[in-house]
């Protein structure tokens, strides 16, 4: 018998080798480890055959460790923040040319098309920002990626905001009043936080940013 030298232990030898071994101590069936020559380890297996690697189950949105990325609540935080700067250019600016220049409309007509402006202008500032900004995206596809974003977050931050500014203000804007500022700063704040964790979930769950 031509000589082999067999290391019982972690050490790997040729499948030749080991399968001969197997057969002289069949009756024994020690444990052997069988190699993978492609991924050059060691595995404790009698039939040779590698296990496929075990993948953890994705992380419930109902599980505390869910909710604990940093990385995710700033990347939330930074997209939440470009949405409410472009809702809050256009909200703020349509409510107050429509009540210096149409008052007739009433208040509540007003404030829905203020709504609609804030929507059209964080999806303009979104498009520009796809366009220019590190993703360097065509014209064509960053308005495309700006159209695709989430109605839910942009619709909860409006009505937030706004909501928030009519209970304070009555939705009047006067930017000569201090309390008209104070309350700006209220709403906002509120509008930021309404979709912050609606687009945390999204980012976290599915890798989608909402805008």
């Amino acid at each position: 018998m031509a000589t082999a030298r067999v290391i019982f232990g972690k050490q790997c030898q040729p499948r030749s080798v080991l399968l001969h071994t197997l057969r002289l101590h069949q009756s024994s069936r020690p444990r052997f480890y069988a190699c993978n020559a492609k991924k050059n380890y060691c595995q404790n297996n009698v039939s040779g055959a590698v296990p496929q690697p075990s993948t953890a189950p994705p992380l419930s949105a109902r599980s505390v460790d869910f909710w604990n990325s940093k990385s995710t609540w700033k990347r939330a935080a930074i997209n939440t923040t470009r949405c409410l700067i472009g809702c809050s250019i256009g909200d703020f600016s349509a409510m107050w040319s429509f009540q210096a220049l149409y008052p007739e409309l009433g208040m509540s007509a007003i404030m829905a098309i203020s709504m609609a402006s804030g929507i059209t202008t964080s999806m303009t500032l979104e498009t520009v920002l796809l366009r220019y900004g590190r993703d360097r995206l065509s014209w064509r596809t960053a308005a495309s990626t700006a159209a695709g974003m989430s109605l839910i977050s942009m619709l909860t931050m409006e009505l937030a905001q706004n909501m928030v500014d009519y209970y304070l203000t009555g939705g009047v804007v006067a930017f000569s009043s201090p309390a008209f500022w104070g309350a700006a700063a209220v709403s906002l704040t509120v509008g930021f936080l309404s979709p912050l964790p609606y687009n945390y979930l999204r980012l976290r769950k599915y890798g989608k940013a909402c805008h």
